[in-house]
C-alpha cells in the first residue's frame, strides 16, 4: 500500500525524526525478569554464559542497554511489556530521571504488565488509562504547537497477548482493546469515532497465522479461522471502524529492504520434539530420541554411585543446585519433589501463601528416569525449550544448535486516518538476547501523523 508521504526507513542505532504534528510511538517487550521478579535470566542465554561473561544476563546490564536504546529513539510515546510490578518503579526510574519520560501508566494486574511512558511537554493524557485484558489504553494530544492536528485525539493501545495454545483468547483481547478505543472516542464526542486515530502495538505472541493478526488487517476475523488447529471465534468478529488497520511497519518497503523480525532466538523445537508429534507441540510433545539419549547419559552420570543406579535425594540436590543455582527454586525443584512422594498438605482458604509448609524433597526418595524425564517433559509443554537447552548444555549435553527461529511478534498498527511519515527497524542476526540486545524481542518504533 502507498502512502500519500512518502515512509522513511531507519534503520538502529538512530533516533526517530520528530515533525511537527507527528506522534511517535515505541514499542518493547523488555523480557522479564527485572531486578527481582525471576532469577532464571542466565538461561535466555544460548551457549551457557562463561563466568567472566555472566554480568551479561544481569538486570544492572540489562537496564544500561534499555536506557541507551529507549533515550536514543526519543519517541513521544513508549510502550513496555513484561515488566514487573515488584521493582517497578525502582527499574525503570531511569525513564524519568534520565529520559524525561514524567507521564507512566501500569497495568493494573498480573505478573507480566504493560507499562506506558510518556514525555508531557510532547503529549497531554487526556482521559483515565483503560485497563481490560492484557491491553491498556492511552489518549493523548499533542501539545507545542498550534497546529490544527494538536487538537485531534490520539489512542494508543498497549497489547501483551495471551501466549500458548490461546488463538480464541488474543483474538477477543485484541478486539476488546479496539472497541475500547472506539466507544472512547465516542465518549469524547470526536466528530467520525469510526475513523478515530488510533495506534495498537505490542507483543502479539503470534504471526501472520494469528487470528489476532486477520482481526486487524482484514478488520474481521470468522468462525472459519483456524490458529493453532483450533476455532478462535465461534461468530464473527468485526473491528468497529470504517476500515481495517494499517501495519505501519510494512509501508513503503522495497524488496531490498523487508520486514525485520522482532524475535530472533535458537532454533530448538525441531531437536527437542519428536517429529511424529511437531504439529501438535502445544497439546502432548514428546521428547526426540537425541533429547532421551542425552537425559539418559546425565541421569546415569548422578545415578553411578547410588544403590540400583537411581537418583537418590542427594543425587538429586547436585543436580538442582548445577541447573538452578541452589536446592528450592524452579519448577524442576517442585515437580521433583512430588515426583519423588511429597504432597502438599491440607490447606486453610485465609492462610497466607507464604506461611504454608514449604516444598521438601523426602528422605529416602528416589527419582526414577522416567520421572526425571517427565520433570522435563513438564517444562516442554509449559513451553521452556530455552530453559531446557540451557540445562542439557550446562550439564555437559549440549545440543547442536545451528538454526534460528525468526518471527515478527511485535507489531504496530494504526487506523486508516493516520499514516507513518517514519519507521526504524532494529535488527540482530544473533539469537537474542545477547551481548548487545537486552531482551529476546526487539523494539518496532513509527511516527505518525494525521491523514490529508
Amino acid at each position: 500500500m502507498k502512502t500519500m508521504v512518502a515512509v522513511k526507513h531507519l534503520t538502529s542505532p538512530a533516533t526517530i525524526p520528530r515533525l511537527p504534528a507527528c506522534l511517535s510511538v515505541l514499542s518493547y517487550n523488555v523480557l522479564l525478569p527485572n531486578s527481582q521478579d525471576g532469577w532464571w535470566n542466565y538461561k535466555s542465554y544460548l551457549p551457557p554464559l562463561a563466568p567472566p561473561d555472566e554480568y551479561i544476563s544481569t538486570w544492572e546490564y540489562r537496564k544500561s542497554l534499555l536506557r541507551e536504546r529507549i533515550g536514543l529513539i526519543d519517541a513521544d510515546v513508549v510502550c513496555l511489556q513484561e515488566v514487573s510490578p515488584l521493582s517497578f518503579e525502582e527499574d525503570f526510574k531511569f525513564m524519568t530521571e534520565n529520559l524525561g519520560y514524567d507521564g507512566v501508566e501500569l497495568f493494573r494486574k498480573g505478573r507480566f504488565r504493560p507499562a506506558t511512558f510518556w514525555k508531557k511537554d510532547r503529549v497531554e493524557l487526556i482521559s483515565p488509562a483503560q485497563h481490560k485484558d492484557r491491553t491498556m489504553l492511552t489518549t493523548f494530544r499533542l501539545v507545542g504547537s498550534n497546529d490544527e492536528a494538536n487538537h485531534d485525539n490520539w489512542h494508543v493501545l498497549n497489547c501483551h497477548f495471551q501466549a500458548g495454545k490461546n488463538g480464541g483468547r488474543r483474538v477477543r483481547q485484541c478486539d476488546e482493546g479496539v472497541t475500547a478505543a472506539y466507544k472512547l472516542a465516542k465518549k469524547l464526542k470526536e466528530k467520525n469515532p469510526e475513523d478515530l486515530k488510533l495506534i495498537v502495538c505490542g507483543d502479539f505472541n503470534g504471526g501472520n497465522e494469528s487470528g489476532a493478526v486477520e482481526y486487524l488487517e482484514k478488520g474481521i476475523v470468522d468462525q472459519d479461522f483456524i490458529e493453532d488447529g483450533e476455532q478462535v471465534s465461534s461468530k464473527a468478529k468485526k473491528i468497529p471502524l470504517s476500515a481495517p488497520l494499517i501495519d505501519a511497519i510494512c509501508i513503503d518497503r522495497e524488496d531490498n529492504n523487508p520486514v525485520p523480525p522482532t524475535l530472533v532466538v535458537p532454533e530448538l523445537i525441531s531437536m527437542m520434539i519428536d517429529q511424529g508429534s511437531i504439529e501438535t507441540a502445544y497439546i502432548e510433545p514428546q521428547f526426540s530420541q537425541q533429547v532421551i539419549q542425552r537425559l539418559s547419559r546425565i541421569y546415569n552420570r548422578f545415578a553411578k554411585e547410588s544403590p540400583g543406579m537411581q537418583m537418590t535425594k542427594a543425587d538429586v540436590e547436585r543436580w538442582l543446585t548445577i541447573i538452578n543455582g541452589r536446592v528450592g527454586r524452579g519448577s524442576e525443584f517442585r515437580n521433583a519433589a512430588k515426583y519423588m512422594g511429597w504432597k502438599e498438605p491440607p490447606t486453610d482458604p485465609e492462610e497466607k501463601k507464604e506461611d504454608r509448609p514449604p516444598i521438601v524433597i523426602p528422605d529416602g526418595s528416589i527419582l526414577t528416569f522416567t520421572d526425571f524425564v517427565a520433570v522435563y517433559l513438564d517444562e516442554l509443554r509449559q513451553g521452556k525449550f530455552w530453559g531446557i537447552a540451557w540445562d542439557l548444555a550446562k550439564l555437559d549435553e549440549p545440543l547442536d544448535v545451528k538454526k534460528v527461529f525468526e518471527a515478527r511478534y511485535d507489531r504496530m498498527y494504526c487506523s486508516a486516518s493516520i499514516q507513518p511519515t517514519a519507521v526504524l527497524d532494529t535488527i540482530s542476526t544473533e539469537p537474542c538476547p545477547n551481548k548487545l540486545e537486552p531482551s529476546d524481542h526487539l523494539p518496532v518504533c513509527a511516527s505518525f501523523q494525521v491523514r490529508k
